[in-house]
Order: structure tokens, then sequence, then C-alpha cells
């Protein structure tokens, strides 16, 4: 099994970090977004939308997408304690991963694209965006551990990785205990593996 990724991507992190709390170890692939490795035939043979991270299989499978990656490895894995399969279940795990492709992507994600890359987003509009969506995280939160069911899920690990690294956006979270203490219960979990800080991460930091 192999997962084509980039270290600072957290996209990437959600699969890897998934793989990890499974107890798999992929050959790791780092693809060089930076030299546009992403954008050469080889890869766009495996994702045409030339994105990270991309996920093969040992059969030859190929998954690309870090929602897809996910839903693949829980049924690949008869894991139906991160993958629910009765129908109100799945349809809760379901719209936490449409809420870490829409909200999560054009919050946190976003602003941290501002700072990290210099994405030419509005910082204003993009770190607004996340404050409404960490209150959203806040309030599911109240009275429970996990996002969907009294044990962790597919929906927690989308949602970890670019809510963790938010302060690297500007998007400060110490108005959100709920949310904090939440990513401290995903950190705590067997197999964890960190997402790796950025320089403006590391600043921010010290």
């Amino acid at each position: 099994m192999k997962l084509y990724h980039h270290p600072i991507s957290g996209h990437s992190h959600r699969a890897r970090l998934f793989a990890s709390l499974l107890g798999l170890a992929p050959e790791m692939i780092e693809v060089d977004l930076r030299a546009g490795a992403h954008k050469q035939p080889a890869f766009l043979a495996l994702n045409p939308f030339g994105q990270v991270p991309v996920l093969v299989d040992d059969d030859g499978t190929v998954i690309a997408d870090s929602n897809a990656i996910l839903v693949y490895l829980a049924r690949k894995t008869g894991r139906t304690d991160w993958l629910p399969e009765d129908a109100a279940g799945a349809a809760s795990v379901q719209r936490w991963l449409s809420v870490a492709a829409g909200d999560v992507a054009f919050g946190p994600a976003a602003a941290r694209l501002v700072t990290i890359f210099g994405a030419k987003y509005d910082p204003d509009e993009v770190i607004a965006r996340a404050h409404v969506l960490l209150g959203r995280l806040e309030a599911a939160l109240a009275g429970r551990d996990w996002l969907v069911a009294d044990h962790p899920t597919i929906a927690d690990v989308a949602i970890y990785s670019y809510v963790a690294r938010a302060p690297e956006g500007n998007v400060d979270l110490a108005a959100y205990p709920l949310v904090r203490a939440f990513l401290r219960r995903i950190e705590a979990l067997p197999g964890f593996t960190p997402f790796a800080e950025t320089a403006v991460g590391l600043s921010a930091a010290t």
C-alpha cells in the first residue's frame, strides 16, 4: 500500500492519520508540490485532479481524495466502529465529511493557505468563516466527546487536521474549550501521528 502525500497538507495528514490509527503503515511517497510534481503525467494518471493524497492499494486499487480514503480504509478493514453501517450513523458521518470538504476547506484550511502559501483569499473573510465553523463545532460537542458516536469515527478524523492547525492561519482557538479538548482526545488515541508544524506554526508557539 502506498500513500502519495505532502507533509504540510492537511488533507494528506487526514489520510495518514487514519491509516496510523488503524495500525496500517503504507509506504509514504512525498509529492513535491512546489516543483509541480502533482501536475505531471505520472501523477495525473493516478488523480486527474492533480491533488494529494492518493492511496494505491496492494491490489492496484487507486483511491484519490482524503475523505474517500477514510471511507475505503474503514470498509476494507471492516471497522464498523469507525464507519457505522446503520443508515442514521452512516448519514451522520457523511454530514461531517461534507463539513470537512466545505466549511473546513473554505475556513481554517483557506486561512492557513494564506499564511503558508500566500493564497489569494481575503484573510478577514476566511478567518471569519473559520470562526463560524468553530462555533458550530463547539455547539456540536456540548455534552459529548465525539461528533457522531460515543467513540471516534472517521467524522472526527476528517475534522481534526485543519482545525488543529487553525492558529497557523491566524485563527485563535482560545474561545473554544470544547474544540480544544476534542483535539486533545484525538491526539491521545493509540496510533495517533502528529501533523507537521510549519514555520508559521512554530513561530506562533514560541
